[in-house]
């Protein structure tokens, strides 16, 4: 019976072991030792009651170098104490995940980068190894700038950092874009701590835009504006630069703060701008070359980096307000005069009107004033009319021109756009090209500067004409004149009664007493009324008062009658 019952000793060694066996927990990674080798399994004592066994391949490259062997310690992943053969279930890759992830975190916590391999493409993004655990890199995080092609990136351990982390959930999000950008930061500070301004260096152009030019300096980009690419106009950086050319450029600013370094071509030759006064005298001729066409005027290149603009106003001597592009054309040849030369603020002024006649001139020559000339209305304004005469000029009949004794805003009426009229030249001014012309004075001098006004003045007793009736008054000429002027209704007669306009009639002469000569305003006013006092007053003066016993009528008819005999002698 003794032989049947385990002795003491071997009970206390079954106790050790099952307590032993208790505390290794399914799911933890222990230490094992290589045993054998069975096929492509290896055999693994994990201090187990089972052995267990684990494929080659889950050792990576120690298996297929030959550098596992038996007796070997290695760390191994418990997944089940023993399955249904009564092997323990073993895992080396579980094991290396699990060492991978405590190792990963420790990094993470600490911001440090982590090295792994790339190795696959999924949804979104890649997968990589990082020693056993897989991690997840977003497609936006594999460079700086977008790339088309990863294959050269695959297969490559390289370094990583880690942007979160999630061990519940086995997910691990990585970023090679967050190492290139810090690489790329440092870099950058180091090489503009070298650069300097006024420094010479060599670049190649990587990027084109519209208004310039990314230079790589090796590590570091500059921007070449495209003002700065040539002392010429320059409408488009790719007239001079192409991706990939290799360029020698200044440096011109360099900003220690932003890293942004602006860089030039044009300062490594010299200015042409410096010899400019010299070379383009004032009122020099000289070719060149239309570059651009603007609302107010035309660039003309003189030479590589030398323009001037011709102002519309210096375009053409008669074509105003009209758009340069009607006058000249992009890439034309011609030839301007220099009107003026401002260095400091690298502006030459050029004409192309100079090269022309002046038609002006040409008309003054041929037209000198008092000259009659004829021309087309062109246009009627509110101050006068415009003709259109030889020489493409044109010039204006200023309203108080236009006839002697009517307003101008009268006489105007008479004239419409299109009529040939007759005018004299009254004045030319070149340099502000204007011509004044008149067409009343066609009809001889002021009629209030005439002999036949000589006479005529305040309180003079004048016989006028009737040219017009009105129920306002009478429009008269005075006789042997051509002085017109208006006798208003209340002027007609001393006698209310008679104040009415329709006793005249046209042809009719009467006597009028001048109230107004005015020949500086060139107004004269005119009054039957004024006479009939006047007369009355004369004739009490000289035939006697009413104290003499004589009625008025008797006073008047007795002037009236001496009047009668006077004018008959």
């Amino acid at each position: 019976m003794s032989d049947m019952n385990p002795s003491i000793e071997d009970f206390a060694a079954l106790l050790d072991e099952s307590l032993a066996n208790n505390l290794i927990q399914e799911g933890t990674v222990i230490e094992g030792i290589v045993t054998a080798f069975e096929k492509d399994m290896a055999v693994i004592d994990a201090g187990l009651k089972v052995e267990g066994r684990i494929a080659l391949k889950e050792f990576g490259m120690a298996a297929r170098d030959g550098n596992l062997k038996i007796g070997d310690t290695v760390e191994v992943y418990l997944e089940r104490l023993e399955n249904a053969l009564g092997e323990a279930v073993l895992s080396r890759e579980k094991a290396r995940r699990e060492e991978s992830w405590i190792k990963l975190e420790k990094k993470f916590e600490t911001e440090e980068k982590v090295e792994g391999v790339i190795f696959s493409q999924v949804k979104g993004g890649f997968t990589v190894d990082l020693d056993g655990a897989v991690a997840f890199l977003p497609r936006s995080q594999v460079d700086i700038r977008p790339i088309r092609d990863i294959t050269p990136l695959m297969n490559k351990t390289q370094a990583f950092q880690i942007l979160k982390m999630d061990r519940r959930r086995g997910n691990i999000v990585v970023s090679r874009r967050t190492v290139l950008e810090e690489s790329r930061a440092e870099q950058r500070f180091e090489i503009v701590q070298k650069l300097e301004e006024g420094q010479i260096v060599e670049g190649i152009v990587k990027n084109i835009t519209d208004y310039g030019a990314f230079v790589d300096l090796g590590g570091i980009d500059g921007l070449l504006h495209v003002t700065d690419m040539a002392w010429r106009r320059v409408n488009h950086p790719t007239e001079i630069l192409s991706i990939g050319q290799n360029v020698e450029v200044q440096i011109i600013r360099v900003n220690q703060e932003t890293h942004r370094i602006s860089l030039g071509m044009k300062q490594l030759e010299s200015d042409p701008w410096n010899i400019i006064g010299t070379k383009y005298p004032i009122e020099s001729k000289v070719k060149g070359r239309i570059t651009n066409i603007t609302d107010y005027g035309a660039f003309v290149e003189l030479e590589p980096g030398i323009e001037g603009l011709i102002h519309v106003s210096e375009m053409s001597w008669t074509k105003k307000n009209i758009h340069p592009g009607k006058i000249v054309s992009t890439s034309e040849e011609v030839e301007v005069v220099v009107l003026e030369i401002d260095s400091s603020k690298r502006r030459i002024s050029l004409g192309l009107k100079q090269n022309l006649s002046n038609p002006w001139d040409r008309f003054s020559d041929q037209y000198p004033k008092g000259t009659v000339v004829e021309g087309e209305v062109k246009n009627k304004t509110e101050f006068g009319l415009f003709i259109g005469l030889d020489s493409d000029v044109d010039g204006m009949v200023h309203l108080s021109d236009l006839d002697w004794n009517r307003s101008g805003e009268e006489a105007i009426e008479d004239f419409n756009k299109g009529d040939i009229v007759k005018a004299i030249v009254l004045d030319i001014d070149v340099e502000k090209e204007r011509i004044s012309l008149g067409i009343k004075q066609l009809h001889g001098a002021d009629p209030m500067e005439r002999g036949d006004a000589g006479e005529i003045r305040r309180n003079s007793i004048v016989t006028a004409e009737v040219l017009k009736v009105t129920d306002q008054g009478l429009e008269v000429r005075i006789v042997d004149t051509e002085i017109d002027s208006f006798i208003k209704r209340h002027d007609l007669s001393r006698d209310r009664d008679e104040q009415r306009s329709d006793r005249f009639s046209v042809g009719q002469k009467v006597d009028t007493r001048v109230t107004l000569f005015d020949k500086k305003n060139r107004k004269v006013n005119l009054s039957i009324k004024a006479l009939e006092i006047a007369e009355e007053k004369e004739a009490v003066k000289q035939y006697g008062s009413s104290d003499s016993g004589a009625s008025l009528g008797d006073i008047l008819g007795a002037a009236l009658k001496g009047r009668e005999e006077k004018s008959s002698q």
